[in-house]
Protein backbone atom coordinates (compact mmCIF):
# COMPACT_ATOMS: atom_id res chain seq x y z
CA UNK A 1 0.00 0.00 0.00
CA UNK A 2 2.79 2.45 0.95
CA UNK A 3 4.80 1.64 -2.20
CA UNK A 4 1.72 2.30 -4.33
CA UNK A 5 1.11 5.64 -2.60
CA UNK A 6 4.74 6.63 -3.13
CA UNK A 7 4.46 5.64 -6.80
CA UNK A 8 1.22 7.61 -7.25
CA UNK A 9 2.77 10.64 -5.53
CA UNK A 10 5.84 10.35 -7.74
CA UNK A 11 3.65 10.13 -10.86
CA UNK A 12 1.67 13.19 -9.78
CA UNK A 13 4.90 15.11 -9.14
CA UNK A 14 6.23 14.11 -12.56
CA UNK A 15 2.98 15.27 -14.22
CA UNK A 16 3.13 18.58 -12.35
CA UNK A 17 6.77 19.14 -13.37
CA UNK A 18 5.88 18.36 -16.99
CA UNK A 19 2.98 20.82 -16.84
CA UNK A 20 5.24 23.52 -15.39
CA UNK A 21 7.77 22.89 -18.17
CA UNK A 22 4.95 23.01 -20.75
CA UNK A 23 3.71 26.25 -19.23
CA UNK A 24 7.16 27.84 -19.28
CA UNK A 25 7.57 26.78 -22.92
CA UNK A 26 4.20 28.35 -23.76
CA UNK A 27 5.05 31.58 -21.92
CA UNK A 28 8.49 31.77 -23.56
CA UNK A 29 6.96 31.09 -26.99
CA UNK A 30 4.31 33.75 -26.37
CA UNK A 31 6.88 36.36 -25.36
CA UNK A 32 9.07 35.58 -28.37
CA UNK A 33 6.38 35.26 -31.02
CA UNK A 34 3.11 37.01 -30.15
CA UNK A 35 3.90 40.27 -31.95
CA UNK A 36 5.68 38.57 -34.80
CA UNK A 37 2.70 36.26 -35.43
CA UNK A 38 -0.04 38.86 -34.86
CA UNK A 39 -0.81 39.46 -38.54
CA UNK A 40 -0.81 35.74 -39.34
CA UNK A 41 -3.05 34.97 -36.37
CA UNK A 42 -5.36 37.88 -37.13
CA UNK A 43 -5.76 36.61 -40.72
CA UNK A 44 -6.48 33.10 -39.44
CA UNK A 45 -9.03 34.38 -36.92
CA UNK A 46 -10.67 36.57 -39.54
CA UNK A 47 -11.08 33.54 -41.85
CA UNK A 48 -12.91 31.74 -39.03
CA UNK A 49 -15.83 34.11 -39.62
CA UNK A 50 -16.71 32.01 -42.68
CA UNK A 51 -16.96 28.82 -40.60
CA UNK A 52 -19.81 27.48 -38.52
CA UNK A 53 -20.09 29.50 -35.30
CA UNK A 54 -20.99 26.41 -33.30
CA UNK A 55 -18.08 24.40 -34.67
CA UNK A 56 -15.61 27.21 -33.97
CA UNK A 57 -17.02 27.67 -30.47
CA UNK A 58 -16.59 23.93 -29.76
CA UNK A 59 -12.95 24.00 -30.86
CA UNK A 60 -12.25 27.26 -29.01
CA UNK A 61 -13.82 25.90 -25.83
CA UNK A 62 -11.75 22.70 -26.09
CA UNK A 63 -8.56 24.71 -26.64
CA UNK A 64 -9.50 27.02 -23.74
CA UNK A 65 -9.85 24.01 -21.44
CA UNK A 66 -6.53 22.60 -22.67
CA UNK A 67 -4.71 25.91 -22.27
CA UNK A 68 -5.92 26.48 -18.73
CA UNK A 69 -5.13 22.91 -17.72
CA UNK A 70 -1.50 23.80 -18.49
CA UNK A 71 -1.23 27.50 -17.73
CA UNK A 72 -1.30 28.90 -14.21
CA UNK A 73 -2.36 32.53 -14.53
CA UNK A 74 -0.58 33.46 -11.31
CA UNK A 75 2.75 32.65 -12.97
CA UNK A 76 2.07 35.44 -15.48
CA UNK A 77 -0.68 37.88 -14.39
CA UNK A 78 0.12 40.02 -17.41
CA UNK A 79 -3.57 40.81 -17.90
CA UNK A 80 -3.57 42.52 -14.49
CA UNK A 81 -0.36 44.34 -15.30
CA UNK A 82 -1.08 45.45 -18.86
CA UNK A 83 -4.80 46.21 -19.10
CA UNK A 84 -7.78 47.25 -17.05
CA UNK A 85 -11.18 45.62 -17.01
CA UNK A 86 -14.22 47.80 -17.48
CA UNK A 87 -15.96 48.27 -14.13
CA UNK A 88 -19.74 47.98 -14.22
CA UNK A 89 -21.98 49.57 -11.61
CA UNK A 90 -22.61 46.16 -10.05
CA UNK A 91 -18.83 45.56 -9.84
CA UNK A 92 -18.29 48.93 -8.19
CA UNK A 93 -21.04 48.38 -5.61
CA UNK A 94 -19.78 44.88 -4.78
CA UNK A 95 -16.10 45.85 -4.48
CA UNK A 96 -16.83 49.07 -2.58
CA UNK A 97 -18.92 47.09 -0.11
CA UNK A 98 -16.04 44.64 0.26
CA UNK A 99 -13.82 47.58 1.29
CA UNK A 100 -16.60 49.10 3.42
CA UNK A 101 -16.55 52.19 1.19
CA UNK A 102 -19.17 54.18 -0.64
CA UNK A 103 -19.27 53.47 -4.37
CA UNK A 104 -18.41 57.12 -5.09
CA UNK A 105 -15.31 56.86 -2.86
CA UNK A 106 -14.21 53.71 -4.66
CA UNK A 107 -14.62 55.39 -8.05
CA UNK A 108 -12.72 58.51 -6.93
CA UNK A 109 -9.86 56.48 -5.48
CA UNK A 110 -9.36 53.82 -8.16
CA UNK A 111 -11.20 54.58 -11.40
CA UNK A 112 -11.32 57.01 -14.30
CA UNK A 113 -13.78 57.41 -17.14
CA UNK A 114 -12.81 57.05 -20.79
CA UNK A 115 -14.24 59.16 -23.63
CA UNK A 116 -17.42 57.01 -23.62
CA UNK A 117 -17.88 57.35 -19.87
CA UNK A 118 -16.89 53.74 -19.18
CA UNK A 119 -14.88 53.25 -16.00
CA UNK A 120 -11.40 51.71 -15.92
CA UNK A 121 -8.51 51.64 -13.44
CA UNK A 122 -6.60 54.90 -13.04
CA UNK A 123 -3.26 53.16 -13.19
CA UNK A 124 -1.64 49.83 -13.85
CA UNK A 125 -0.74 47.33 -12.66
CA UNK A 126 -4.06 46.66 -10.99
CA UNK A 127 -3.91 47.93 -7.40
CA UNK A 128 -5.62 44.70 -6.31
CA UNK A 129 -2.86 42.47 -7.70
CA UNK A 130 -0.82 41.01 -4.86
CA UNK A 131 2.95 40.56 -4.92
CA UNK A 132 2.30 36.83 -5.47
CA UNK A 133 0.38 37.62 -8.71
CA UNK A 134 -2.90 36.71 -7.04
CA UNK A 135 -5.97 38.90 -6.99
CA UNK A 136 -6.57 40.27 -3.51
CA UNK A 137 -10.28 40.77 -4.31
CA UNK A 138 -10.76 37.53 -6.24
CA UNK A 139 -14.12 36.69 -4.63
CA UNK A 140 -15.57 40.09 -5.64
CA UNK A 141 -13.47 40.85 -8.75
CA UNK A 142 -15.09 42.60 -11.72
CA UNK A 143 -17.16 40.43 -14.04
CA UNK A 144 -14.77 41.19 -16.91
CA UNK A 145 -11.91 39.74 -14.87
CA UNK A 146 -13.89 36.61 -14.06
CA UNK A 147 -14.69 36.04 -17.76
CA UNK A 148 -11.26 36.95 -19.15
CA UNK A 149 -9.96 36.07 -21.75
CA UNK A 150 -13.44 35.33 -23.21
CA UNK A 151 -12.17 32.41 -25.30
CA UNK A 152 -14.59 30.04 -23.54
CA UNK A 153 -17.69 32.08 -24.39
CA UNK A 154 -20.06 31.57 -27.29
CA UNK A 155 -19.53 33.83 -30.27
CA UNK A 156 -15.79 33.34 -30.68
CA UNK A 157 -15.97 34.39 -34.35
CA UNK A 158 -17.58 37.71 -33.39
CA UNK A 159 -14.59 38.59 -31.17
CA UNK A 160 -11.72 37.67 -33.50
CA UNK A 161 -10.22 41.18 -33.56
CA UNK A 162 -10.13 41.45 -29.76
CA UNK A 163 -8.88 37.85 -29.45
CA UNK A 164 -6.01 38.63 -31.83
CA UNK A 165 -5.12 41.63 -29.68
CA UNK A 166 -5.41 39.60 -26.46
CA UNK A 167 -2.86 37.17 -27.87
CA UNK A 168 -0.33 39.96 -27.27
CA UNK A 169 -1.27 40.17 -23.57
CA UNK A 170 -2.07 36.59 -22.63
CA UNK A 171 -0.03 33.44 -23.24
CA UNK A 172 -3.18 31.33 -22.93
CA UNK A 173 -4.89 33.22 -25.76
CA UNK A 174 -1.76 32.97 -27.89
CA UNK A 175 -1.65 29.23 -27.21
CA UNK A 176 -5.35 28.81 -28.07
CA UNK A 177 -5.01 30.67 -31.37
CA UNK A 178 -1.80 28.88 -32.31
CA UNK A 179 -3.32 25.48 -31.51
CA UNK A 180 -6.51 26.24 -33.44
CA UNK A 181 -4.45 27.39 -36.43
CA UNK A 182 -2.14 24.36 -36.26
CA UNK A 183 -5.03 21.92 -36.02
CA UNK A 184 -6.84 23.64 -38.87
CA UNK A 185 -3.93 22.78 -41.16
CA UNK A 186 -4.11 19.06 -40.34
Amino acid sequence: MTARLVEETSDATDRLQAQLMDMQTIVDDWRANAERHLDRNFDFLHRLKTKSDKAVDRVAHRMHEEAFSIIDCTRCANCCKASSPQFRKSDIRRIAEHFDMKASEFVAKYLKADEDGDLFLKKLPCPFLGTDNRCTIYEVRPQNCAEYPYTQKKGFTFRTHSIANKSLDCPAVFYIVEQMRARRRR
